[in-house]
């Protein structure tokens, strides 16, 4: 296999443009300055393929992306995975990029590796269960495909600042780290409706699992090793709301916070709030105790996006007016990230 030929991707969950996750993978794949040497040739859409998709919010504006690429770009589209044709070069890589709705990736999964997917891309968090999860990965292994993870914190600067001025303090045993996840939603019943149902797996799983993925990538945080979770309930949220495309109801968190202790004495605190701005934070802070009460001194804290940040996200935001304002913030690690996945 010939690693210089560029990689040929099928996007499996394009979703609703300007909205979904798939969509904007698509658009960094189309954007031919982007260095991801790699072509969008299929793309898969279960849900506004199908006949009740036709009469839910999105399926308009879904048609007219996948009219103008199919037109402009000869992208093809289908409803199943199965329905892709086979690759007619054996020296290329096929890599699927799995951004679907959760409940649906396991089978969605199932079928990429029966298509001669060489790797897979799959978006957070991946399968509803953790046995669902271990069963993906030995099937994968089984097929030789290797899988990677949609976690772009991973590679973001302002963890990586935060984590640098975390290791250098002297007193680390004293050190407390708060990575903070903030997202743009209006403050409305409908707003949140309607993320809620979209992203019905909940915040924990969809949002803040970004921040649990850090803790357990560079923090050693896993099942054996912790010693409490805290939740802050005077900051946590939780409201049932209606989902505007299935009149069902919801429920889920709009903020929430906790603190996680291990038991080698690693102090870890995951905020997250849908309506809170369009930034990410990780905050170092030390801990501190005058007549047996505890308290807290900022040290430093590190943003996404910084100053520097400016001139990509202006960019992201020239070139794909009207999106949800976290893709321009994450432009550059989504890019990252799909750079790293083709090259591997």
């Amino acid at each position: 296999m010939n690693n210089n030929n560029p990689a040929s991707i099928v996007l499996v969950g394009c979703g609703a443009p300007l909205k979904s996750m798939g969509w904007y993978h698509a658009t960094q794949l189309l954007n031919e300055d982007s260095g991801i040497n790699a072509r969008l040739e299929y793309v898969v859409e279960p849900w506004f393929l199908s006949d009740p998709g036709k009469s839910t919010p999105g399926y308009d504006e879904f048609i007219q992306f996948k009219e103008n690429l199919e037109t402009t770009k000869g992208i093809q589209f289908f409803q199943s995975v199965e329905k892709v044709p086979p690759l007619s070069d054996s020296t290329t890589k096929r890599i699927a990029i799995i951004s679907a709705r959760t409940s649906s990736n396991p089978s969605l999964f199932a079928s990429c590796l029966s298509i001669g997917c060489t790797a897979i891309f799959l978006e957070k968090p991946g399968a509803p269960s953790v046995s669902q999860l271990e069963q993906m990965a030995l099937d994968a292994k089984d097929k030789n495909v290797q899988v990677f993870m949609g976690f772009n914190k991973n590679v973001s600067k302002y963890v990586s600042k935060t984590r640098e001025f975390a290791s250098s303090h002297s007193n680390k045993e004293n050190i407390k780290i708060t990575f903070v996840h903030n997202n743009n939603y209006e403050n409305t019943p409908e707003a949140l409706g309607e993320c809620f149902e979209r992203n019905a797996e909940g915040m924990l799983k969809n949002m803040a699992i970004h921040e649990l993925a850090l803790l357990v990538t560079f923090y050693n945080v896993t099942v054996d090793t912790i010693d409490s979770v805290v939740a802050d309930e005077e900051y946590s949220s939780c409201q049932t709301l209606i989902g505007p495309s299935s009149g069902e109801e919801f429920t889920d968190f709009d903020k929430l916070k906790f603190r996680i202790m291990t038991k080698d004495g690693v102090r870890v605190s995951i905020m997250a709030d849908r309506c809170g701005g369009d930034d990410s934070i990780g905050i170092v802070t030390a801990i501190t105790e005058l007549k047996g009460k505890e308290d807290e001194v900022e040290l430093a804290r590190f943003s996404m996006p910084d100053e520097d940040d400016a001139t990509t996200i202006s960019n992201a935001e020239r070139r794909i007016p009207g999106a949800m304002p976290y893709f321009y913030v994450q432009d550059p690690d989504y890019l990252t990230l799909k750079q790293r996945v083709v090259k591997a």
